[in-house]
């Protein structure tokens, strides 16, 4: 089976599903979390029809996800926000009003606000996730040094509302799960040390009931894709990034 797959994200959700893991949003594990849960978190940084591929498979699966959107042209396009959320998915807003408003708290504040506003015209939306912005020097979760996304009636941001020393976090970022070198912010401090290598092998280890009760897993669907031609173009793409982000990180 091809890494990063269609076929390859079906047979994770049928393995978590086979291991008895109770799909949540982020949303509803904020609410009440289940002793054995499965976050599906998606982040929409481009590709939007690639995230409605995803969110058809879930929901044909009775499987609620939580998708995040963010507000550039890429990303933010009302008739994929307004699809996914009828398909009974959880949207939320993945902000980067930091990076936006080149590190303006007080500009980047109105701007968080505007665009919540933007989204919450299409759809209801209760939860953010700050957007990584590999290439800026600005970190998007500064902004609640000052402020606070309560104040907006926002009531959970992932990387402030989850426990990660009880939650497993993992990461599509730079088209590996969970490789430190590919990714400069989407990562969290966690006790869990667990390495793996790819989808397989993460199936692999969700049968053999090795992964924490808890997980937090979070694909970006754009990666994702049955057709030989954007697969490879991704996988090329992507690549280059990471050489890149290496350089940074280090």
């Amino acid at each position: 089976m091809r890494d990063f797959s269609t076929q390859a994200y079906i047979d994770l959700l049928d393995a978590l599903r086979a291991s008895e893991y109770e799909f949540q949003t982020f949303y509803q594990f904020l609410l009440a979390p289940q002793k054995r849960s499965a976050i599906l978190r998606h982040d929409v940084d481009i590709m939007p029809h690639n995230s409605l591929v995803f969110a058809k498979i879930e929901q044909n699966k009775g499987i609620a996800a939580t998708y995040f959107f963010r507000i550039v042209d890429q990303s933010f396009r009302p008739s994929f926000i307004q699809e996914i959320s009828a398909l009974d998915h959880e949207i939320g807003y993945h902000y980067e009003d930091m990076n936006i408003c080149k590190g303006n708290l007080e500009a980047a504040w109105q701007s968080f606000k505007t665009n919540l506003a933007r989204i919450r015209e299409i759809v209801p939306v209760q939860t953010a996730c700050m957007h990584g912005s590999p290439l800026s020097r600005f970190d998007n979760r500064d902004l609640w040094k000052k402020f606070d996304y309560r104040d907006e009636g926002i009531i959970g941001e992932p990387y402030f509302d989850i426990d990660f020393s009880r939650v497993f976090y993992l990461s599509d970022t730079g088209r590996r799960w969970n490789h430190k070198d590919a990714s400069l912010r989407d990562k969290v401090e966690s006790p869990f040390q667990i390495k793996i290598q790819n989808t397989n092998h993460l199936i692999q280890l969700i049968r053999e009931g090795k992964m924490p009760d808890q997980m937090m897993i979070n694909t970006h669907p754009q990666r994702w894709n049955d057709n030989l031609i954007p697969w490879t173009r991704e996988l090329v793409w992507q690549s280059t990034k990471n050489q890149v982000k290496k350089l940074v990180v280090k």
